[in-house]
């Protein structure tokens, strides 16, 4: 298979230095624990919300769902489109209770709802969960990077793993966000060269619905089976709305509306883009029939296709992507030990300049042990295998207790506990009999847990002082926020937020428009010019708001005046 050329190797360095300029940028204005963590509550909705679909769609969308594409087509998007229902849930039921909670770390309010041993087992257990489930993403990078370049997988996720630590030690929940958002625009971008790039070179859809009619049924292979699906979709409800990175975007905005709106947007984006983003995959079966890895389908039809420099954006986008997916879980996993542990346990008059210090050296620990673990995955039969068998064992049992948490009051912290233990016993004893279908496994251990929470439930209890926490705590995040609870950001920093924007977006803009002048010839080439000039409109753009921030402050200056 074919490898990137120099010219790729140049965007890819050039691309890699914009992003770190991004993260540099906001290692000076973020001072306070506080930013670090949750952006100071006064991220933009529409940039959470990016933030948030970018947080799934990493890498590991075009291998192990590519995978899926490659082998039974279009079944890959009704599996992804699990997505969009958990997002609804989150926007109209959960949004509004993780921004009244005023917590920092997703794990904080479970002291107050059930007690300190809970928040200790599910902050330890938690974080254990996380980072299981990120070595498949750091391993899913290491696959997309072998398959574009000579180098090992083992290389691969060393320094994949590196590059990604250095990003998040110095930039904090803005810089991921940040850094999301222009991704996403790159990522749209060189996504749209390649879909009709693919298209043409399998003689267009009808030709390949010939050839490969199967694949445009959307309930093709085991994976379109309908127990499957539905057990699927459910533990993906579970496990996404108790994702701590998912959780923490929603106390990171404004307001209650604020974080409605970037859950309805999260699950928009995730209606439209899988279905344009896996139809190459798709092709890649018609055009490489005999792929060794099927989960390298996606890399392989960029490389085919996509001319020198445009091929090293597109690989340069999507280890990006995926580097603030990790980033995003980074941060809100150095987020609970420093919080839950090091300042609860540790050293509760610890000063910001502690916990900044502590939050940073979490993050390098963490960033190491997903690193070694990502070096193993291979062993699990892949990335969407391990990520099914990881979550069943663990993600089921982690999340009931932080989901029912919010929504049942009578819950107690013994069903928290007995969820959690029981839970895992279960998925051991479940995964130890492969005659158990991991449908059927999957849907008795969601059942286990659920029910051991609401019967909780009935178990009384003689402690007031644990009620009337309680009480307390369903009060708070059932009374609408004041306007005093509303952080605004500083004029001067929105405005540095705006020229930021504009300038990395110009950057990369500029970026196409270089990497297109070779292959102004083909086609590609022209679409890479037309993307270029679209990021610089949008960069005049920005600019612009960005002015009239200065322009609006002084007026209301003088009008006081």
């Amino acid at each position: 298979m074919e490898t990137l050329a120099l010219f790729d190797y140049t965007a890819i360095v050039i691309y890699l230095a914009l992003m770190a300029g991004i993260g540099i940028f906001f290692g000076w204005f973020i001072k306070d624990i506080k930013d670090y963590f949750k952006g100071g509550s006064t991220i933009p909705w529409p940039v959470a919300g990016v933030s948030n679909f970018m947080t799934l769609f990493s890498t590991s969308v075009f291998v192990a769902y590519a995978g899926i594409a490659y082998e039974h087509g279009m079944v890959s998007v009704m599996v992804i489109w699990c997505t969009v229902p958990s997002s609804l849930l989150a926007a109209f039921v959960f949004s509004k209770i993780w921004r009244r909670s005023g917590i920092m770390s997703p794990v904080e309010f479970l002291e107050t709802r059930f007690n300190s041993s809970v928040r200790q087992i599910l902050s330890w257990g938690g974080v254990l969960f996380r980072i299981l489930d990120n070595m498949v993403r750091l391993y899913a990078i290491g696959i997309f990077l072998t398959a574009a370049t000579p180098i090992s997988l083992e290389t691969a996720i060393l320094i994949a793993g590196i590059l990604i630590l250095a990003y998040m030690v110095i930039g904090g929940l803005w810089a991921v966000v940040v850094l999301d958002a222009v991704q996403f625009v790159v990522l749209i971008l060189t996504t749209l060269i390649l879909v009709p790039l693919s298209i043409q070179a399998v003689g267009g859809f009808s030709s390949m619905a010939d050839q490969i009619p199967d694949h445009f049924d959307f309930f093709n292979g085991p994976k379109g089976a309908p127990l499957f699906l539905i057990v699927y979709y459910l533990m993906f409800t579970l496990k996404w709305n108790g994702n701590w990175a998912f959780i923490q975007r929603f106390y990171s905005v404004r307001d209650e509306k604020e974080s409605r709106k970037l859950g309805i947007l999260t699950a928009g984006l995730f209606l439209v883009f899988p279905a344009i983003f896996l139809i190459p995959s798709m092709a890649a079966r018609v055009l490489i029939p005999d792929l060794p890895d099927k989960e390298m389908a996606y890399v392989a039809m960029s490389v085919k296709l996509l001319p020198p420099g445009i091929m090293g954006l597109m690989l340069a986008s999507m280890f990006s992507a995926t580097m603030s997916s990790l980033n995003s879980e980074y941060n809100v996993m150095a987020s609970v030990l420093t919080r839950d542990v090091y300042n609860r346990l540790i050293n509760p008059k610890a000063t910001d300049k502690q916990l900044m210090w502590v939050a940073r050296i979490s993050t390098v620990v963490v960033g190491i042990l997903i690193m070694i673990g990502a070096l193993f995955v291979g062993g699990f039969g892949g990335a969407f295998e391990a990520n099914k068998l990881f979550t069943g064992l663990f993600a089921i049992p982690m999340v009931v207790p932080l989901v029912f948490g919010v929504i049942l009051r009578k819950a107690k912290p013994m069903g928290a506990i007995m969820t959690l233990v029981v839970g895992i016993i279960v998925g051991l004893i479940l995964n130890a009999h492969p005659e158990i279908s991991w449908e059927l496994g999957t849907l008795i251990e969601i059942v286990i847990c659920v029910a051991i929470m609401v019967l909780s439930g009935f178990w009384p209890t003689k402690n007031i002082a644990y009620q009337k926490r309680v009480d307390e705590f369903f009060a708070k995040i059932s009374r609408p926020l004041d306007e005093s609870e509303k952080p605004t950001p500083k004029p001067a920093f929105k405005k540095a937020l705006y020229f930021l924007f504009s300038i990395a977006i110009a950057c990369a803009g500029l970026l196409f428009i270089v990497m297109a002048i070779p292959s102004l010839s083909l086609s590609s080439g022209i679409v890479a010019m037309i993307s270029g000039f679209i990021c610089l409109l949008l960069a005049v753009y920005l600019f612009t708001r960005g002015r009239k921030i200065r322009s609006k402050e002084f007026e209301m200056k003088k009008q006081e005046s």
